[in-house]
């Protein structure tokens, strides 16, 4: 019998391409310049973040974003911004960062644009990060080169720091990670390097993906036998693309496979759409995933662009956990924000979704409960594999206005098996129906 109920959720599965992530992995905030880091099962994906508004660049804060599954990544808030660094008085210019452990700290490096390379440090991968040195780490005042960091430590234990845009430079770091010694060094950039240079090693090939040449940015890199070069340009792991003007790659073994992070704007081009409009450029891009394979000869399979459906799930999502409602694989127009309960989901009017991916009900579930505040009467419609798909179950959110409850509701017999699941929420007029914190399944 336990063979049989199986075979069920597996041919469900395939059915439903609930084995797919979704591309791109963040819907209710601009997210850019990807930087990836793995503890344990757990990724961290740390993220530039564009104004709402924006039209050029409108950068104030970093964000954060974890997944266990490849698939639904949970929103973790801002962990760092701008008014860290309180030698900056200027309030734009939260470049892309990257984050790295090392001596049990977290050390986050941060350009703030034509005033060098800040550095952050924290307790936890989730922050708060705060200043240690109270001035840039790095500032070549002469030019504003000094942007997109990226730390590395190599097997020797010696860490060092490259960035830039034209043009590639590193130094060494010292032990503590907040200092170097030995100068800056600049590089010869790769053929078709422009910026955002990110360094990796593998056996015994070292990697410097780049953002290649603009505009349209693609993902290029090159490779070399040393930490300090010369770097061999060795193509695309993307090439460059009218579908997406910028790009920024963040690059990481999780579990059995290697990731490449990027960015485009599909995420604005699709609320465009849905407006009825024609698309127009601003910047407020999106990070998107694809796996990334090797050759035997360490050179990078190339990846024509970001998939739609994203990347495999690695394991399915447990709903008999309280799942915060910020963990999702797409949502449709609601927004995160952080609250006296942590990060909720705001701005739900009806019609709006949340969506997550490969949601294992095993061999039954028979209610939900649902942690939300209502504004007004509205409901939770929980549909299984499509907005419009089986209807197994419905939470009504009533009640005392600005007062959190829990709230639930039965689920039917079809709520059963690994399906993506959409919490599509219903309601009257076009005000915000209610705020949720989280909800859970129970057999």
């Amino acid at each position: 019998m336990k063979r049989i109920k199986f075979l069920v959720a597996l041919m469900a599965t395939i059915a439903t391409g609930a084995a797919m992530a979704q591309n791109p992995v963040v819907w209710t905030k601009f997210t850019a310049d990807p930087a990836p880091m793995v503890e344990g099962d757990t990724l961290f994906l740390y993220t530039t973040h564009d104004a709402d508004t924006a039209e050029n660049f409108a950068m104030y804060d970093w964000l954060l974003y974890t997944t266990t599954d490849m698939a639904n990544f949970t929103d973790r808030g801002s962990v760092a911004s701008l008014d860290d660094f309180k030698w900056y008085d200027n309030k734009n210019g939260a470049w892309a960062e990257q984050v790295i452990k090392r001596n049990g700290k977290y050390y986050m490096y941060c350009p703030i644009h034509g005033h060098g390379i800040g550095v952050l440090v924290s307790d936890t991968p989730y922050g708060p990060f705060k200043d240690p040195i109270g001035q840039p780490m790095i500032w070549q005042k002469e030019h504003w080169y000094d942007i997109d960091p990226s730390p590395f430590i190599d097997d020797n234990g010696q860490a060092c720091l490259y960035w830039g845009n034209p043009r590639p430079y590193y130094c060494k770091l010292n032990r503590d990670m907040i200092s170097y010694s030995g100068g800056i060094v600049r590089l010869e950039a790769p053929k078709d390097y422009q910026e955002g240079p990110w360094m990796f090693k593998k056996d015994n090939w070292y990697y410097m993906a780049f953002a290649s040449t603009c505009c349209p940015e693609g993902i290029g890199y090159a490779m070399s036998h040393s930490i300090e070069g010369p770097w061999e340009a060795k193509g695309d792991i993307m090439p460059h693309t009218q579908k997406s003007r910028g790009n920024h790659p963040g690059i990481v073994p999780f579990g059995d496979k290697w990731y490449v992070f990027g960015l485009n704007y599909d995420v604005w081009a699709t609320q465009l759409k849905q407006q009825g409009k024609e698309y127009r450029h601003a910047e407020r891009r999106s990070v998107s995933v694809a796996e990334m394979k090797f050759n035997e000869d360490g050179t990078i399979q190339k990846i024509d662009y970001w998939d739609p459906e994203g990347v495999k799930q690695i394991k399915w999502l447990d709903p008999f956990k309280r799942v915060e409602a910020e963990t999702m694989a797409k949502a449709e127009w609601v927004k995160t924000q952080k609250s006296d309960k942590g990060i909720v989901v705001t701005n739900i009017e009806n019609g709006d979704y949340i969506m997550l991916r490969g949601v294992d009900m095993a061999t039954g579930a028979k209610t939900i409960s649902v942690s939300a505040m209502p504004k007004k009467a509205g409901k939770v419609e929980i549909r299984l594999d499509s907005k419009e798909g089986e209807l197994v179950g419905t939470v009504d959110i009533k009640g005392k206005a600005y007062a959190w409850k829990i709230f639930q509701g039965k689920l039917n017999a079809k709520a059963t098996g690994i399906h993506n699941l959409y919490l599509v929420f219903k309601g009257e007029g076009s005000d915000e129906l209610f705020v949720l914190d989280w909800w859970k399944m129970s057999k």
